[in-house]
């Protein structure tokens, strides 16, 4: 426990003197594009799936050099410090017929030294699996472009957030203001005994849920820029603000809904579906081309040490060189291949099967795209057009009850409406927005 508590306490020691080195971090304000620039290089799964990329590449010059000559260097030495004996006809030697008689061939010290090479010159395999490592290299790009795509999709809407409720602040910003002045001016009617106690105490409890709405609107707004900040792999030290407005985002409905047919293909997963057919369909010819013989090229040469003492181990050597050609022609292996082909077929056709059933989802999830970005922004502009509604009610409350033919209550009630139409619209608001950003995806237009 002690060195748990030790540990901790240097942990905490080191962070407390990087705050006060930097206690406020750096102050980035970036607009959506620079905030997918900066998630392109600094997002973690965006670095792995790079990464990945490059793994690729090294594979594939991996399965290259299974093409280029291998050379390979022995070298051996032995000390026998028992000769192996033989047993030979002792009639060789002039003995019986039928007896053997011990001998020892070879001397106490033995060395080799030598280089073999191999070349490969015909292997249907081979040939095979560089083109599948080609194409293992394109699916890597691809799921980079997949992390791509899922990365600009989340940092988008977390970027929406923020200006949502940037744009919420400033809606009770505006209220709380006007409130204020109204509370002043009630507050100075009651004192001369023109407004009733119970109207100004109506008032001040709807200016008191506006205060903390508001607070709890900007304490909300800080969550946002940290999710947007986790969103672009910037650490949480920094400070971000973003430099739009929400009057700067386009949401034309009419720019958007052209019918597309064909948009499928634009999408990161029906080509990710494509590459993994092309693999199943390598990995068949691959099967395939077990049939077929193969051919190299080998060759090798070394030099043989020999000698019962030592120092005289190295003053002779007795070459040998070879060179030859090796042929492999299978001839039968239990039928093993035959559905090993048989299985990668059917994987084959199921990936066919699964390439019509993205098409159709993904056509199917462009109608729904669209039908519900249709939804929301009709949503959004009657909820717009209910807050401005809402206001003139309210305008012409106020001016009602000053002028003696309204009641507070219909203030207080015209003042509670607004409150609920401007959330309605900034809810509206976001919903437009993200089915903007989904509708955009669905037809492959977020690469």
């Amino acid at each position: 426990m002690r060195n748990t508590l030790l540990i901790t306490l240097i942990f905490l020691s080191s962070i407390a003197i990087r705050a006060q080195e930097n206690p406020q971090g750096r102050t980035f304000n970036f607009n959506l594009q620079e905030c997918l620039q900066y998630a392109y290089e600094n997002q973690d799964s965006l670095k792995n799936a790079r990464l990945d990329i490059e793994s690729a590449k090294y594979k594939v010059k991996e399965t290259i050099g299974i093409g280029l000559p291998q050379v390979s260097g022995s070298a051996q030495f032995q000390d026998y410090l028992k000769i192996p004996t033989t047993l030979i006809p002792a009639e060789f030697f002039g003995g019986a017929p039928g007896t053997f008689a011990p001998v020892q061939f070879g001397v106490k010290y033995q060395g080799n030294a030598g280089l073999s090479a191999s070349q490969l010159i015909f292997n249907g395999t081979y040939l095979v699996g560089l083109q599948a490592s080609k194409t293992y290299k394109e699916l890597s790009e691809r799921n980079y472009n997949r992390t791509k795509v899922a990365t600009t999709v989340a940092v988008t809407k977390a970027y929406y957030q923020v200006l949502v409720s940037n744009e919420q602040i400033r809606l009770l910003d505006a209220n709380v203001a006007q409130l204020s002045q109204q509370l002043k001016e009630t507050t100075e009617l009651n004192k001369q005994g023109f407004v009733e106690k119970i109207d100004l105490d109506r008032l001040s409890v709807i200016y008191n849920n506006l205060l903390t709405a508001r607070d709890n609107t900007i304490r909300y707004l800080e969550l946002s820029k940290q999710l947007l900040k986790f969103q672009i792999g910037m650490p949480v030290i920094e400070n971000l603000e973003v430099k739009e407005k929400i009057v700067n985002i386009n949401l034309d409905v009419n720019s958007s809904l052209a019918v597309d047919t064909t948009a499928y293909r634009s999408r990161i997963e029906y080509g990710l579906l494509e590459t993994q057919q092309k693999l199943n369909d390598l990995n068949i010819r691959r099967l395939k081309s077990e049939y077929l013989p193969s051919l190299a090229a080998f060759g090798s040469t070394s030099y043989l040490f020999q000698s019962n003492r030592f120092s005289d181990l190295f003053d002779a050597k007795y070459p040998t060189t070879v060179v030859g050609l090796q042929l492999n022609v299978p001839l039968f292996s239990g039928f093993q291949k035959k559905y090993q082909i048989k299985q990668a077929q059917i994987e084959y056709k199921k990936t066919s099967n699964f390439l019509n059933v993205a098409k159709n989802g993904i056509l199917l999830q462009q109608q729904n795209a669209r039908i519900t970005y249709q939804n929301s922004i009709q949503s959004l502009n009657n909820q717009k057009a209910n807050m401005n509604l809402a206001q003139e009610v309210l305008r012409v409350s106020k001016i009602k009850y000053q002028e003696g033919v309204g009641s507070s209550i219909e203030v207080t009630q015209a003042q509670t409406e607004l409150e609920t139409a401007e959330n309605n619209y900034i809810q509206a608001l976001y919903n437009a927005l993200v089915s903007k950003v989904d509708l955009d995806n669905a037809y492959g237009r977020i690469q």
